[in-house]
């Protein structure tokens, strides 16, 4: 079994030599010019001596660099690693990539400005929490006039750098708090262009949620992860582990998505929001704070989780 697990290894990483119980190959993360990652098929693990790229599971790095045809293999010799629902996924078929405009009134806060319509903004975010190097990395603007006037625009860039969505939200007294684009939120990874899918991701429910939540986070836009969603698509494809933080009052559907991933093998952290209305309105150090306190759920405790629940 070693010897066909090593073939595979050899297919996607090249190169490689033996010491002790452990194969070194070429790193894919670093690309050192030297064989650092060292790989133990016996224990099931790997890791970087130089950039410290390492992990459990080799199905780990078979999914997030072998193709079609060293998944398979490596499926069949490996009972924890089946490519059914893997299948299923990719089956359906890819939607066009979608764009919107931003609207025409639109002014950006990542250049100073001295107006009173964007001192009244930056006042309403620095309420917030939100700093001015979080209007900056997220391309904070606003509308003064026309269909979106008195809110705030987050917009969402593809990997193409175009527009591909938007969060409306009102700084000033609204029956309309939320005012976005009427176009599909399955079809978008918002902020795609910012975020790796080779790290730990952080999902969270809204636009607000995710500036506090900070690097490599994507708001669902919701409380959802619809299994036609690119976003589920690319989790799975790099098999990118999971921090879930919804608000409290969604556990239900916290339930939901961990159950649609573990389906993967993907691994979750559950962040605990409870004592809190969102991730929104908690300070950045107390994220991560309970980032640090995450529990693990994963394939072989998903039962635990599920009792106790009950």
């Amino acid at each position: 079994m070693q010897a066909e697990k090593l073939k595979v290894l050899a297919n996607i990483f090249g190169d490689h030599r033996r010491t002790g119980n452990e194969f070194l190959f070429s790193c894919p993360r670093c690309k050192h010019h030297k064989l650092k990652l060292s790989i133990n098929i016996s224990k099931d693990c790997y890791k970087c001596w130089v950039c410290d790229y390492s992990g459990i599971g080799l199905r780990r790095l078979v999914r997030r660099h072998g193709d079609y045809q060293d998944k398979k293999v490596w499926s069949q010799l490996d009972a924890t690693f089946d490519l059914t629902d893997l299948e299923k996924l990719f089956e359906q078929q890819e939607e066009k990539e979608q764009t919107v405009n931003l609207p025409e009134e639109f002014q950006t806060l990542t250049v100073p400005s001295k107006s009173i319509a964007s001192t009244k903004v930056r006042n309403y975010l620095a309420r917030r929490g939100v700093t001015d190097l979080d209007i900056i990395n997220w391309k904070v603007g606003y509308c003064a006039e026309g269909d979106y006037e008195g809110r705030v625009i987050i917009p969402s860039f593809n990997c193409d750098g175009y527009v591909n969505f938007f969060v409306a939200r009102a700084y000033v007294d609204h029956w309309r708090k939320y005012m976005n684009p009427r176009v599909s939120r399955n079809e978008i990874i918002f902020n795609e262009l910012f975020l790796d899918f080779t790290e730990d991701l952080i999902i969270v429910e809204g636009a607000f949620d995710a500036i506090k939540a900070g690097t490599n986070s994507v708001p669902l836009l919701g409380s959802t992860l619809s299994k036609r969603s690119k976003l589920l698509k690319q989790i799975v494809k790099y098999d990118t582990s999971v921090f879930l933080a919804l608000d409290a009052d969604a556990e239900n559907k916290s339930y939901d998505i961990i159950s649609e991933l573990i389906k993967y093998g993907i691994d979750i952290y559950k962040v605990d929001t409870r004592g809190c209305e969102d991730v929104g309105v908690m300070s950045k150090r107390e994220f991560i704070e309970r980032k640090d306190q995450a529990t693990l759920i994963n394939s072989e405790n998903f039962l635990t989780y599920q009792l106790s629940r009950v």
